[in-house]
């Protein structure tokens, strides 16, 4: 397996211990096991549904474990390729190309029938050299534009837009010379929330067969911008992950953010009046930033067979039934894959969802190819050497390129 070589030395150090842990031999056919990295609140609506499977199916019991994205990826490669792990593995799209190089997961065409497949969107089905590896609960897993209604009336609808508006609401509001609200903050120093603004200037990050296009003048450009926003305008915070940015959004101390759906809940919660939007369009260009989009849904381990297996599918086409999604979309703020789920009146009805489906219809697909863990890795280290003012925009489209092109020749050898 080509992808293995690549990892297999990383990912060693735990394998007795996972083995030890969830060998999958262990355990009774009736005794299943998902593994996910879905955030607590989806976590919450999933242990219900696993309640009430309990209550219809009496004697089989299903261990729900979660694991950050990273985490669950590298545990599941150890786990699958010692012939052990979960029976279902949860998370987003991306993780199939690698799952399949590795020869850790199984198509699922065969053992989920076309009448059950056809109410499920394009984008809910994650097909990869020819075969269905993922069945998805929910589409999108996109960024937005969240804007807090108290202090936006109008969302920007351009860039040109965004920076007056942001000029106008970053403010010192106690005259002490420090910065007590932003116009915007987002998590702008990883690579998948500066995806939007390349694809803006009309990039991306590789062709159909692959290979990477990172150093192009679209990269060079949306560094700029992003690097502009922080340095020359002033109107992001210096430093922001994904906690910093909550908080400061709750507490009223950034008036838009960028994030995804996994974020909206808890603004809600925290009883922000918070409005949706698309994400603006590039002026120079005219071109929207888009997101990436994909599917997060269940891929399946390899070494499920026999009983395990018809439990496991039916405990799968549970929890991607048409009623399973309405509750997740009710109490997350997700799209459904299911088009039945889709047309549900507490779906359709939330105009939240209506804003968020226009923007998964403008975004582009995430691939799924093997080639994108590298791409990720090496756009990394030279754009925040941008943020941090060590390293040019040319240079860094430069570096990045080299580095990916590298790291793919690197994952391709036996």
């Amino acid at each position: 397996m080509r992808y293995v070589s690549g990892v297999i030395v990383v990912l060693f150090a735990g394998l007795l211990v996972l083995l030890f842990t969830f060998g999958a031999s262990r355990r009774a056919p009736n005794e299943l096991a998902i593994w996910t990295q879905d955030l607590a609140p989806g976590r919450a609506v999933v242990d219900s549904l696993l309640r009430e499977y309990g209550k219809l199916h009496q004697g089989v019991h299903v261990q729900l474990v979660y694991y950050e994205t990273e985490e669950l990826r590298s545990n599941f490669m150890v786990a699958a390729l010692g012939g052990s792990g979960p029976d279902l593995v949860y998370g987003p799209s991306d993780q199939v190309g690698p799952f399949v190089a590795m020869g850790i997961i199984q198509p699922l065409e065969d053992y989920l029938d076309r009448e059950f497949l056809s109410d499920f969107v394009d984008q809910g089905q994650v097909w990869y050299e020819g075969h269905l590896y993922m069945l998805g609960d929910r589409v999108g897993n996109h960024l937005m534009l969240v804007y807090n209604k108290d202090l936006v009336e109008h969302p920007p609808e351009t860039t040109d837009e965004l920076i007056e508006l942001c000029k106008r609401l970053t403010q010192d509001l106690n005259g002490d010379g420090i910065v007590d609200r932003y116009g915007l903050a987002w998590n702008y120093v990883e690579p998948f929330f500066f995806v939007p603004f390349l694809v803006g200037f009309g990039g991306w990050v590789m062709d159909e067969d692959g290979r990477p296009t990172l150093d192009t003048p679209a990269t060079v450009r949306a560094c700029q911008f992003i690097l502009d926003l922080k340095e020359k305008y002033r109107v992001i915070p210096r430093e922001a992950d994904l906690d910093v940015v909550n908080t400061l959004f709750k507490m009223g101390r950034a008036a838009m953010v960028i994030n995804g759906p996994w974020s909206w809940r808890s603004y809600q919660e925290a009883g922000v009046n918070m409005g949706l939007a698309l994400l603006p369009k590039v002026s120079e260009t005219g071109l929207y930033a888009a997101p990436m989009v994909s599917a997060t849904g269940y891929c399946l381990n390899i070494n499920t067979k026999g009983e395990r297996l018809r439990q496991t599918l039916q405990l799968l086409k549970f929890l991607t039934s048409t009623e399973a999604q309405v509750r997740l979309s009710r109490a997350l703020t997700v799209v459904p894959s299911r088009k039945s789920a889709q047309e549900d009146p507490q779906v359709r009805g939330n105009p939240l969802l209506e804003v968020s489906q226009r923007q998964i219809a403008l975004g582009r697909p995430m691939p799924v190819r093997p080639e994108m863990r590298a791409i990720w890795d090496a756009m990394r280290p030279a754009y925040q050497l941008v943020l941090n003012g060590a390293l040019s925009p040319e240079a860094a489209a430069r570096q990045m390129q080299e580095l990916a092109v590298r790291k793919i020749q690197e994952m391709r050898e036996e």
